[in-house]
């Protein structure tokens, strides 16, 4: 992966703004997308060969003041703003406890409070650390349930299973640089991406975006070969004394068709795990 994962991440966010979105007019013949790092510099009120070196890897210690006005210039979101501070190793911080890997009985317990709710436990690297009955129901199209970013880019039901594909697959990257900025010292994501870009061009291109978003709430649309259609929301909650690790919980509007489905993909989930006990 780059060592100049600052730079990397301000030019990528200077290509997708014209001078229109930020009230300049434009002129001359443009060479890139985007903005010029000049205009970065003077909507950021700074010295436009300053602004270079930092996007060339030249200059690693800017001031709060200095990230504030180029988040400002480059239009970021909060997230964005998070991580770019994070990036430049400016947040205080201290040591980062390392991400723990095993799910504790408590919690494994809990996963199973939730019979008809699709739940599962992720590490930053969207590993799969540990799932509910219904949750291996609900991603049994999958023929491993590891990664979720592997399972979105290299298993091939992934393109069918989520009916919006290309969002699915943005949001999971996304997560993915998101946790690099928390923890850049994390080796398994860095490894996860590297080998995915390796062997998927749309994660790679994704992955060079630098687009950056946390897992909180939002609307899944699934095609599932056993139930059909489901619509769903999701709850992620980070796990207290378990640091790297997030509950996501999955959702089902009371009394709706998914709602039903999911219940009917409970059912039959569990009487295909008795007729396979009986065979034995």
């Amino acid at each position: 992966m780059s060592t100049n994962d600052l730079g990397a991440f301000l030019r990528a966010h200077r290509a997708r703004l014209r001078p229109g979105d930020v009230g300049l007019a434009s002129y001359g013949a443009r060479r890139v997308a985007g903005l010029r790092r000049e205009e970065v510099a003077v909507l950021a009120g700074m010295n436009s060969d300053y602004y270079a070196r930092l996007e060339q890897g030249r200059e690693r210690s800017p001031s709060p003041q200095i990230l504030e006005a180029i988040s400002s210039a480059l239009r970021m979101d909060d997230d964005a703003r998070e991580h770019m501070f994070r990036l430049a190793g400016t947040l205080p911080a201290g040591e980062r406890p390392r991400p723990r890997e095993t799910v504790s009985p408590v919690l494994r317990q809990l996963l199973d409070g939730y019979p008809n709710a699709p739940a599962f436990v992720l590490n930053p690297a969207t590993d799969v650390l540990a799932s509910n009955a219904v949750a291996g129901a609900l991603f049994s199209p999958f023929e491993k349930v590891d990664n979720l970013a592997r399972m979105t880019f290299l298993d091939p039901a992934a393109r069918t299973f989520f009916r919006q594909w290309d969002r699915a697959a943005e949001a999971v990257v996304a997560e993915l640089r998101h946790a690099t900025g928390l923890d850049p010292h994390y080796r398994r994501v860095h490894d996860l991406a590297g080998s995915l870009a390796g062997v998927s061009e749309e994660f790679a291109a994704l992955w060079s975006s630098h687009t950056v978003h946390r897992k909180t709430r939002e609307g899944k649309e699934l095609l599932h070969p056993d139930v059909g259609a489901l619509a769903l929301t999701f709850q992620t909650l980070d796990v207290r004394g378990a640091p790297g690790q997030q509950l996501v919980i999955y959702q089902a509007e009371p009394g709706s068709p998914s709602a039903q489905a999911l219940t009917l993909l409970g059912s039959l989930h569990a009487t295909h795990r008795q007729e396979s006990a009986t065979d034995r």
